[in-house]
């Protein structure tokens, strides 16, 4: 079976056919240039969620089809390429973009973002949920714009960038050692004292490989391999997107890593919406306990931690059932309690 029959198939089977759904892939002119959006649901009554991926550069729409779909009978789901990521790489000149590759600019195209959807599907509030590096976007926006949100959800959230990286290097030489790995142990101790005052992005590489081989950044699995895979069949994807993916990485990198590193939200603490925060229990790659530290110091109108415990960073994709489940029944409570939602199912006992 040729590539192009299988994503054709799989567009064909998560083809939207309701009356009141929404299906668009469309590229919306922000801050001088061209940034795409997918935006799925079945129904427009249902509250917007804004999905802000993590990297920086690393886009959840190609891979979305395998965990998203069900979200999309209780939400719009809006999959946004950043600035310098997948489609909206390969849509604009890096000359374009680089203007705003900084963590306020992308926040700003994030705002921006949501007073689109705001405006064109007549909503007060949305759902703003964050992952990796998205939480970053996702916190300073939560902060500059409360009124907006029905709730912050957090997944795999940056706490302190470089903590993060001691945390997870920590993690990594350990496991090398106890299972005896002998070149593992001399690549990370080769790098230490890490980070050092000069965390490199080849340093990184390496403390990142080996803390995923030991199940840090998807429990249980040693490579990225299975989401590299599904990525190749996306539906929403051409070849050329895929190109564009790691060329976006490499110059989104150049211009985000130490902005990165550089965070920390230790004493970000106080909101004024709602937090839900969704921590997966072997995660390493943004470290579990940090983020269980933060969410003990938040101060919110109401707070919630959920800890997936056979997740690491990719809770959606480790553990989706659950992960919906928490959606449905941790936020989407919050927009049906402004009527911001399509009927329920009709149920009768007998």
């Amino acid at each position: 079976m040729s590539h192009d029959e299988v994503t054709r198939i799989l567009e064909s089977n998560r083809k939207i056919v309701s009356p009141n759904g929404v299906d668009e892939r469309i590229k919306v002119r922000i801050n001088g240039i061209d940034q795409w959006l997918s935006i799925r649901g079945k129904d427009r009554r249902n509250p917007i969620l804004l999905f802000l991926h993590g990297g920086p550069a690393s886009p959840a729409m190609p891979e979305a089809y395998t965990f998203q779909t069900p979200w999309e009978d209780y939400f719009t789901v809006v999959q946004w390429d950043q600035r310098g990521a997948g489609k909206t790489y390969a849509a604009n000149s890096e000359q374009a973009m680089a203007p705003g590759m900084t963590v306020d600019g992308m926040t700003d195209d994030a705002a921006q973002v949501v007073q689109y959807l705001r405006q064109h599907y007549g909503k007060r509030k949305i759902f703003l949920l964050g992952h990796s590096w998205g939480t970053v976007l996702g916190v300073h926006l939560a902060q500059l714009h409360p009124d907006w949100f029905y709730a912050y959800i957090s997944v795999g959230q940056v706490v302190n960038g470089r903590h993060n990286e001691e945390v997870g290097y920590s993690f990594a030489l350990r496991e090398a050692l106890a299972h005896g790995n002998a070149q593992a142990v001399r690549e990370l101790k080769a790098m230490a004292p890490y980070p050092g005052p000069k965390l490199t992005l080849d340093n990184i590489g390496v403390r990142s490989k080996w803390e995923m081989y030991y199940g840090g950044l998807a429990y249980g699995r040693q490579d990225y391999q299975f989401e590299d895979d599904a990525e190749s069949l996306s539906p929403d994807y051409s070849h050329a997107d895929l190109v564009a993916i790691g060329k976006g990485s490499l110059f989104s990198l150049n211009h985000l890593l130490q902005p990165l590193l550089a965070v920390d939200f230790d004493h970000t603490t106080r909101f004024d919406c709602p937090v839900i925060v969704f921590v997966g229990q072997h995660d390493y790659t943004t470290a579990h306990d940090l983020t269980e530290k933060w969410f003990g110091d938040i101060h919110a109108p109401s707070k919630r931690l959920v800890t997936f415990a056979d997740s690491a960073h990719m809770i959606m994709q480790e553990q989706p059932g659950r992960f919906l489940m928490h959606l449905v029944t941790d936020a989407l409570p919050l927009a049906q309690k402004a009527g911001d939602a399509a009927p329920a199912e009709v149920a009768r006992d007998q």
